[in-house]
């Protein structure tokens, strides 16, 4: 393999990586001192995160990013828990996967975490918010709610947890 060629796969590897792996102390994390316990958002549950897509919608997909110039997967997580929730989650999906307990796709609530395994070592996660649909940063469209009943997601579908 050329030197060329050895760029251009670590270029496409690290594109196509997704979320599989992220520092745990973000570049870049929030200059505001965050107060666990009091959600950014008023409301109940489903209208936080409601009004969280809201403000995030159509952000881009930034591998390692973790603002409204780009966010990747896991990212979205960290800000979601943080400003919806109140509460403090680990920054990189292998991580997150690791945490809480798993639950049965016919069990999820409002929450819950959606993991997908989308490449060979490449893992993709996003939050459920009911009714079958999750938010999540998607590499192709950005900030978006997606359903897990659709082909892709449906097929990639790893587990979900509980934090």
């Amino acid at each position: 393999m050329t030197s060329r060629s050895f760029i251009l796969f670590l270029f496409i590897s690290l594109l196509l990586g997704g979320c599989a792996s992220q520092p745990s102390a973000p570049a870049g994390a929030p200059r505001r001192p965050v107060s666990v316990g009091e959600p950014a958002y008023k409301g109940n549950l489903k209208a936080r995160l409601q009004t969280h897509l809201k403000a995030w919608r159509g952000t881009p997909y930034v591998y390692g990013g973790l603002s409204k110039r780009g966010i990747d997967c896991s990212g979205f997580v960290y800000v979601t828990y943080r400003d919806v929730f109140g509460q403090r989650v680990a920054r990189s999906t292998v991580s997150l996967a690791a945490m809480g307990h798993d639950v049965p796709q016919n069990k999820l609530r409002t929450g819950d975490l959606v993991f997908f395994k989308t490449g060979r070592r490449q893992r993709h996660v996003g939050v459920y918010v009911g009714g079958g649909r999750f938010i999540h940063a998607s590499t192709s469209k950005g900030v978006m709610v997606s359903q897990l009943n659709s082909p892709y997601w449906r097929s990639h579908y790893w587990k979900s947890v509980r934090p």
